[in-house]
């Protein structure tokens, strides 16, 4: 993938996501178990490995790090992104460089590897089975 095309795409995923997380937080959306908007979920019944993110990171931003967790991890890796990709981003298109182009990079040809993908893998694999586990 170009960096441009990285880029376009890191960018509209994170105004998104704040947009995703301004329309529900100002509907004043409780943590409750109630159905979300999981179309894997919603077609299975079954909880997908991404299922609890957005109840995680508004715990984040209730200042609640361990609901997060418990919600699901994956969202600290969300909020991370979404504070920190922006300005990285912004840095690189106006001093005309490519640190978040190169890094993306640097860090796909780390994850391909086998000692790194396997064990990657197994985690996704047993947060899904933990939010099956808890009934999310």
């Amino acid at each position: 993938m170009g960096r441009n095309k990285l880029y376009v795409l890191l960018s509209s995923a994170c105004a998104a996501g704040y947009i995703w997380l301004m329309l529900i937080y100002h509907r004043n959306v409780t943590l409750s178990l109630e159905p979300g908007v999981c179309m894997f979920k919603r077609v299975t019944g079954v909880p997908c490995p991404s299922c609890g993110s957005t109840r995680s990171v508004l715990s984040i931003l209730n200042g609640d790090i361990f609901g997060a967790i418990l919600w699901n991890p994956i969202g600290i890796i969300i909020v991370f992104i979404l504070l920190v990709f922006p300005f990285w981003i912004i840095y690189d298109v106006l001093f005309r460089k490519d640190t978040l182009y190169r890094f993306y990079n640097r860090s796909e040809l780390f994850l391909r590897r086998n000692w790194i993908a396997i064990p990657a893998i197994l985690l996704v694999l047993l947060n899904w089975i933990w939010n099956i586990l808890k009934g999310l």
